[in-house]
């Protein structure tokens, strides 16, 4: 069965979690996902504004917009474009709900906790695409990923030594990969191409 099974509101900057849905899920496979999700949430500032990491079974897509980042576990088989549009109806719901001031301001962890009423609101409404009403949207966002689809984040490129990662998206112009003879050592990283 494909679905959502966790999301989650982080700060670029910094990796800070702002806000994050409650998942009872104790698997290996989850476990292992939490980490990629920690690992990911370090190096946001350095990644592309719509990326997917596929981890197996799972994925980890996000979207990154005035310095929050809206993160999501799904079953590999979750069609893209309704992981995209759930990602973006929460980025729309966060902004509307939040001042920018308090999330750059933000000091301890989860402390937009409350928010997880609406993911988990929209979660379920994802997980039932029976009852999902957004064909317009979705439309729209299928369009979107055909013009400029994700970028597709490999595991070993969450790999770091010495806590400096070992990309470089100085070539990155919006749409592929980055070949593995991109790599380098240093942890600066320019998007400006």
């Amino acid at each position: 069965m494909s679905m959502i099974l966790s999301a989650s509101v982080v700060r670029v900057r910094d990796g800070l979690p702002l806000s994050a849905s409650t998942d009872y899920d104790q698997s290996t496979g989850m476990q292992e996902c939490r980490k990629y999700f920690k690992m990911l949430s370090k190096k946001l500032s350095q990644l592309p504004d719509r990326c997917t990491l596929k981890t197996g079974q799972y994925n980890i897509n996000f979207i990154s917009s005035l310095g929050v980042s809206y993160m999501m576990l799904c079953t590999e088989n979750y069609p893209s474009v309704l992981a995209f549009c759930f990602l973006d109806e929460l980025q729309k719901e966060f902004i509307t709900t939040y001042n920018m001031m308090k999330t750059n301001t933000a000091v301890r962890p989860y402390c937009f906790i409350e928010f997880d009423n609406f993911i988990q609101r929209t979660k379920q409404r994802y997980n039932n695409t029976r009852s999902l009403s957004t064909k317009m949207n979705l439309a729209d966002m299928q369009t979107e990923i055909k013009l400029r689809p994700p970028y597709q984040i490999s595991v070993s490129e969450l790999g770091s030594a010495n806590g400096f990662a070992h990309i470089s998206v100085v070539e990155y112009k919006g749409t592929g990969k980055i070949s593995a003879g991109k790599f380098q050592t240093c942890g600066f990283v320019s998007l400006n191409g």
